[in-house]
């Protein structure tokens, strides 16, 4: 298992800068991503033959990742009317964590797989099941959302983004990655599992990535990411939380009235702008406790507070929690 892959995420998805654009969003994605606190299960690669179905369970808090290395799949999940076919070179993300079934074609008898089977593959032991007919490999794995805080950006995601390896718009970032987990995933070299869990995450905002460029999150949070007004908005919060923001000033600085940035604002983020900005400054303010030695005053501060007594009511309404308390709670569930 790969802990805390974030910081590797947000430091690689800064390497592709096609354009200044992009770069603005994958640094607001980074910084979403390290406050949801992802811990990394790599399931490792399946091998199967037709014909071959496999159940996943469902993984609360979760998110699931497929890679099809060759042949094809048929993805089902509840809520979708029909399964996605999925070729050699496409990447599946599963946001939600949803229960779901792969398999060759429609009627293939399915094989469980209890969420203990999945986290004890890896690329270097996989599975191998089905019959003789047509071969079919994948990579498949899961991030665990650490932290139970509620995301609005995040709020919303569809059950499935499918990303084709035919598609034209694809980044060639994208594809290079693809081929580089499928061959490393073969290889069974020293090291590989770890390469293959570190290529796993990279994908893992990447495909977000792509979503978001897409223009396809029409109905998501994350779209707002593209906005070129509210999304140097949320560039200014995440840069500086402890700015004394206004409506105001944030309408000022990305050249918005401030009644029209507010309404563009709540629709996009799906909250009111100062809500958004209080609930960053409390994300912020938890992964100070949770990995620094600061003083109370010295993280109320630069979570945007004047003194340690609104600091503590402001992070309790949000939390549930005191501060000090929380900070505790986290040695101890560490030790």
């Amino acid at each position: 298992m790969a802990k805390n892959p974030e910081k590797l995420i947000a430091r690689l998805s800064r390497l592709d800068d096609e354009t200044n654009d992009v770069t603005d969003v994958t640094d607001i994605l980074g910084d979403l991503l390290s406050s949801l606190r992802l811990t990394t299960i790599v399931y490792g690669r399946l091998e199967l033959g037709a014909p071959w179905g496999l159940s996943f369970p469902s993984l609360p808090d979760s998110a699931s990742l497929i890679v099809i290395a060759r042949g094809s799949a048929q993805l089902e999940i509840e809520r979708s009317e029909r399964p996605i076919v999925l070729s050699a070179g496409d990447v599946a993300l599963l946001p939600n964590g949803d229960a779901h079934v792969l398999r060759d074609g429609k009627g293939s008898p399915l094989h469980v797989l209890s969420a203990g089977q999945c986290q004890r593959t890896t690329a270097t032991n996989p599975i191998r099941l089905g019959g003789n007919g047509a071969r079919t490999t994948l990579v498949a794995g899961a991030f665990r959302y650490g932290s139970g805080r509620k995301i609005p950006l995040f709020e919303a995601l569809p059950s499935v983004i499918h990303i084709s390896a035919s598609d034209a718009r694809v980044s060639p970032w994208l594809s290079s990655t693809v081929q580089l987990l499928i061959a490393e995933s073969a290889a069974r070299s020293a090291g590989g599992t770890v390469v293959v869990s570190r290529l796993v995450d990279v994908l893992f905002v990447q495909a977000l990535r792509t979503f978001i460029m897409s223009g396809n999150c029409k109905d998501c949070g994350l779209r707002a990411l593209g906005d070129p007004q509210i999304g140097r908005a949320l560039q200014l919060v995440h840069e500086r939380p402890a700015e004394p923001w206004t409506v105001e000033g944030l309408a000022r600085a990305v050249g918005l009235s401030r009644s029209a940035f507010a309404a563009r604002f709540a629709d996009l983020v799906g909250e009111p702008p100062l809500e958004y900005v209080s609930r960053w400054r409390m994300t912020k303010a938890a992964e100070l406790l949770r990995e620094s030695n600061l003083s109370m005053l010295d993280v109320a501060e630069r979570a945007g507070y004047r003194s340690e007594a609104s600091f503590n009511r402001a992070f309790k309404r949000h939390e549930g929690t005191a501060p000090a308390r929380y900070r505790r709670q986290q040695v101890s569930a560490r030790s």
